[in-house]
């Protein structure tokens, strides 16, 4: 089964466009239309009102960062802190499954856990940014020494 390590750049392309579509989806609303009701439900909760930008910018935008493979690593982390205080503050106490259940923020969450430590993959800004360094597996150059 060695021959689907080829496909793993398609794999890491797979993983970005689900979870920037479904935090495009979710942060929309709150970016444009709602921000005064995701202000209020912040506070709410126990934050201050301040964090409701940083919770619209990491759906919104981090969603399109994450899509085009831009940032990935850094935008993967914000949107792990994002799911994890969601899966705390709102649907914990609704299980596992059913309505408001944490099942769907935690596979958001394990997505974002993936993409942290395996990056972008080659098929992204990322990859063009750092010369071809977006991520997966390295080679490690020999280092020789001198006697």
């Amino acid at each position: 089964m060695r021959f689907l390590d080829r496909l793993q750049p398609l794999a890491l392309l797979v993983l970005r466009l689900v979870i920037g579509a479904v935090m495009i989806g979710h942060g929309y609303g709150k970016v444009f239309g709602g921000f005064s009701h995701v202000h209020d439900m912040v506070q709410h909760i126990g934050f201050p009102g301040w964090t409701a930008y940083l919770l619209a910018g990491t759906e919104f935008f981090g969603g399109i960062l994450i899509i085009v493979g831009l940032l990935t690593r850094f935008v993967a982390v914000a949107m792990l802190i994002d799911m994890s205080v969601a899966i705390w503050k709102i649907h914990w106490h609704n299980g596992f499954k059913g309505q408001g259940g944490y099942e769907f923020p935690l596979c958001v969450a394990a997505i974002a856990f993936a993409l942290i430590f395996f990056g972008a993959g080659p098929i992204a800004f990322d990859s063009i940014r750092k010369g071809g360094g977006g991520g997966g597996r390295t080679k490690s150059k020999s280092v020789s020494r001198a006697a």
